[in-house]
């Protein structure tokens, strides 16, 4: 009669066992695939540091084409008022350099840590917005290069006056680590904002979200987007309106992604109600 008890317990002892079986094994997965992750940052983080002094060059180019050419000061320069200020400058920049160039990797493999537990369409359905993401990542950076950084270096520059009799010369005197805060703000901004559609989509994919909802609220979203570009850019007119007008657009592509998506979703349905 002692026996009963005893199989009991050692069997339930054995299935708390096998339940917490897996779960170790996709933490340790988990570990494995952070530790992946932070090996690629701090190589490509590595790897930019060498090379971050012509990557900074690089970014300063845009001032320095509108300091040079289009105002003719060929002496224009920047300055730094600590010690290590460009030492601090150009670390801040290889990490924010290297997590760009590592992105795609560490997106895999949290892709690779969550595939197993989908199934395989929507693995197939995953996919897309795995590409999509650091590529309007990319369009969203390559904008603020070409597009935001010549205009927003204009305007800086456009305060300085020449001395004369009775008027004070005002120039500018920028700092490595301001002009390096302002771009990398820029970029995180414009390249986060360019992601609505990718968000938008997989809500509407997770039907967490509506074609109907997001054309009700366009009127919200108009305002949300005002109070985003007023915080991410410069306090002047134009960069507010050179990031609201993208994304406006851009919301206005995630309500056909959506719509797309919603199309898609009833022809399945009706094929299936058909096959019944």
């Amino acid at each position: 009669m002692n026996d009963k008890p005893d199989k009991s317990a050692a069997q339930a002892d054995d299935d708390v066992e096998n339940s917490s079986a897996p779960l170790l094994e996709h933490l340790k997965e988990l570990r494995t695939r952070l530790i992946w992750a932070m090996v690629a940052l701090a190589g490509a983080g590595i790897l930019c540091f060498v090379f971050a002094e012509p990557i900074y060059n690089f970014l300063l180019s845009p001032l320095v084409r509108e300091a040079q050419f289009e105002r003719g000061d060929a002496d224009f320069r920047l300055i730094y008022t600590g010690p290590l200020e460009v030492f601090f400058a150009q670390l801040k920049l290889s990490l924010f350099s290297g997590l760009f160039l590592a992105f795609p990797f560490i997106a895999w493999q949290l892709y690779a840590f969550v595939a197993p537990g989908l199934y395989k369409n929507e693995r197939g359905a995953f996919l897309p917005f795995l590409v999509a993401a650091p590529l309007l990542f990319t369009i969203g950076a390559l904008f603020v290069y070409f597009i935001m950084l010549p205009l927003v270096s204009r305007f800086a520059l456009s305060f300085q006056q020449m001395g004369g009799e009775g008027i004070a010369a005002i120039e500018s005197q920028i700092r490595v680590s301001e002009y390096l805060s302002l771009v990398m703000a820029l970029m995180l901004a414009f390249g986060l904002s360019f992601q609505l559609p990718v968000i938008v989509s997989l809500l509407g994919k997770a039907d967490l979200v509506s074609s109907d909802t997001l054309k009700s609220g366009r009127k919200y979203a108009v305002v949300g987007i005002l109070a985003f570009a007023a915080f991410f850019t410069p306090p002047d007119i134009i960069s507010q309106v050179m990031l609201a007008v993208p994304v406006a657009i851009l919301y206005e592509i995630s309500i056909w992604c959506v719509v797309l998506i919603e199309r898609a979703r009833d022809r399945e349905e009706e094929e299936r109600n058909a096959a019944q």
